[in-house]
């Protein structure tokens, strides 16, 4: 009755193993680290980059317990801070502007855990440390950039509909379109009225003007987008570069929080976030006498004299026009590879917005160069110049120039995850040390093992051997739950903490409704065996509804909260997964093999049994209380 087949205590053991594996690496620590990375992927990091490490902490006699190549950084391990302070100055010295020296946390555990994929679970900030910003999205460049794309988008579609204007020009935060006379006013009016719907145009008949102004409702929505297009930047750039879980979220009108769990170094995560380039494509401008004005210091008003890098690793002047005829705005994706001559190229998809615009600036420029230029760092270098053959249709675009690979592969990163929808500054930041992070776990440690240990106390007094296989089920629910936090590489905050202690409430619970089933089967007087079996059966209906009721609150919080509440809630859900394997499927194989092996069970240790007295004076009178039998 009280047996399981050799199955079910095979699916137990390799619970037990696999659980056991996956937590051992989270209680090897973290030592201090030095990596050594570039922003620029055509500078290589090799082993001969390694030996000029080496060699350098050798001379200054720091000592380091490993350096080795992992992907495209460069990792040196050490046994303290200090001596990882020291060493990331020099190495940063010896190295130069070119690499980014960054102060990094690695694992201690044995390499052969990392070989079967068994990792420490992530650390929050609160836990781990790491850096904190608070930023500011400018409104003013918001603004100032969508006027200017209306200002395209203006010029391109007058000249679409072959209405011609005298001037274009934008005075505050209104744009004025002069007109040549009535007739133009009126058919640019009538264009334009059913292109911007949302804007507001006003005719001055006397002067031929027509201004365009912004709606107060366009205003507070373009301020609305800036804030969530640059959250949606943000995420997408930090999840490129590798970043474990990242905290981004809106604060107030117009400031957006980052938090980088595990980064030391300020200035690697002001690199991060300031990745932001754009692509934008401009007509180049090749007559010889304003390309010379430009090149003798006097640019022509309306145009530019940019960098172009030469297939020799030269750079050489080219003048653009300001006008941009497209942006990485129109972009779906970007992904690297190669042209018809072998060379590297990025492959660009443009929506339907796009790939019209560039089909019919193509059209319109056959024969004349168009310039592909990236925008990085409030800097612009145009990457390639072709010269425009045919009209480019299909919304697919490639550019290609001096780039190798690696280069062509990060400019396809940068564009896919798109751009900053206006710039942003840092108002706070501020550096959670892994000291801190170390006091609230062990806090947090100390709170759920005392926890644990009271628990364990009572079950053994009130429900003495059942007490105790609760006890065990207890231990390999936390057991579980760690492991599976590791598994999924899931990230342990403070909240996700105070998650395992309500875990351990939750698994308790439910073997508390087991013994209390299995003691009203022995006060109804059935046989020990018969006890055990219809307490588990009818304790099972009662945790399966309690769980399930708290599981859709879990997944309501995991759904809609965030940050330390999205922490909580996925400790939270996980932990109910695995109360309800160790509180049933384990308990009741420790009580199969405790008493399922006994066939003249007399009777079962689970406390205290009482029994109802019988009525004064009938034959059936018995004591108010019975004692266990062991």
């Amino acid at each position: 009755m009280n047996r399981y087949p050799l199955w079910k205590y095979l699916i137990i053991a390799v619970a037990l193993i696999v659980s056991t594996l996956y937590t051992l690496p989270n209680f090897y620590g973290e030592s201090p680290a030095v990596q050594v990375s570039t922003s620029r992927s055509a500078i290589a990091i090799d082993t001969a980059l390694m030996d000029r490490v080496e060699k350098s902490l050798a001379a200054a006699k720091l000592p380091a317990d490993g350096i080795y190549l992992d992907g495209n950084s460069l990792k040196v391990r050490f046994h303290d801070p200090d001596t990882q302070i020291k060493a990331r100055d020099l190495i940063q010295q010896e190295l130069g502007d070119n690499y980014i020296i960054a102060l990094n946390l690695l694992s201690s555990s044995p390499a052969w855990f990392a070989k079967l994929k068994a990792h420490p679970m992530f650390l929050g900030l609160d836990l781990r440390g790491g850096v904190h910003f608070l930023l500011e999205v400018d409104m003013k460049a918001a603004v100032d950039k969508t006027i200017e794309r209306y200002s395209g988008d203006i010029r391109r579609e007058l000249r679409a509909k072959k209405i011609r204007y005298g001037t274009l020009k934008r005075v505050g935060d209104s744009l004025e379109l002069g007109m040549r006379d009535a007739a133009s006013l009126k058919a640019a009016e009538d264009v334009l009225a059913r292109m911007l719907p949302n804007l507001t145009l006003k005719t001055d008949d006397t002067l031929n003007k027509l201004v365009i102004s912004l709606k107060p409702e366009e205003f507070v929505k373009i301020q609305t987008d800036a804030v969530k297009q640059n959250i949606t930047t943000l995420h997408n750039r930090v999840n490129e570069l590798g970043v474990a879980e990242p905290v981004i979220q809106q604060q107030g009108a117009n400031r957006i929080v980052v938090q980088l769990p595990g980064v030391q170094d300020t200035a690697k995560a002001k690199d991060i976030l300031g990745r932001t380039a754009t692509l934008e494509v401009r007509m180049v401008e090749d007559d010889p006498a304003k390309v010379a004005e430009a090149q003798s210091g006097l640019v022509p008003s309306g145009y530019e004299l940019l960098d172009e890098a030469t297939g020799r690793g030269g750079v050489q002047k080219i003048l653009v026009k300001k006008d941009v005829e497209l942006t990485g705005d129109n972009i779906n994706d970007a992904q690297p590879g190669f042209d018809e001559n072998g060379t590297a190229a990025v492959h660009i998809n443009l929506d339907s917005a796009g790939a019209s615009i560039f089909r019919q600036v193509t059209a319109d420029n056959i024969g004349r160069r168009m310039a592909m230029i990236l925008v990085e760092k409030g800097k612009a270098e145009v990457v390639t110049a072709p010269v425009i053959r045919s009209e480019i249709g299909g919304g697919r675009v490639q550019i290609s120039g001096s780039m190798n690979p690696a280069e062509a592969n990060d400019v396809a990163l940068l564009l896919r995850a798109g751009s900053l929808a206006a710039p942003m500054n840092i108002i706070e930041e501020r550096t959670v040390g892994p000291s801190l992070g170390k006091d609230n776990i062990e806090k947090g440690f100390n709170s759920t093992l005392y926890g644990f240990v009271a628990i364990a106390i009572f079950m053994l007094i009130y429900y003495r051997v059942f007490g105790m296989i609760s006890a065990v089920s207890l231990a390999v629910n936390v057991l579980m739950l760690v492991a599976l936090l590791s598994m999924l590489q899931a990230t342990l905050t403070l909240p996700g903490i105070a998650a395992i202690a309500l875990t351990l409430g939750m698994a308790i619970d439910a073997n508390v409704l087991i013994n209390e089933r299995v003691r009203e089967e022995v006060r109804a007087g059935a046989s020990p065996q018969m006890a055990i079996h219809k307490g588990y059966e009818a304790a099972w209906g009662t945790i399966l509804d309690s769980n399930v009721t708290t599981l859709i609150a879990g997944v309501a919080l995991l759904a809609f909260g965030s940050g330390p509440v999205r922490g909580f809630a996925v400790v939270h859900c996980l932990g109910i997964l695995t109360s309800m394997f160790s509180a049933v499927l384990f308990s009741r194989g420790l009580v199969n093999l405790w008493y399922g092996r006994k066939k003249k069970l007399q009777g079962v240790s689970i406390g205290q049994v009482w029994k109802p007295a019988a009525q004064p004076g009938s034959a059936d009178a018995a004591p108010a209380v019975t004692s266990p039998k062991a």
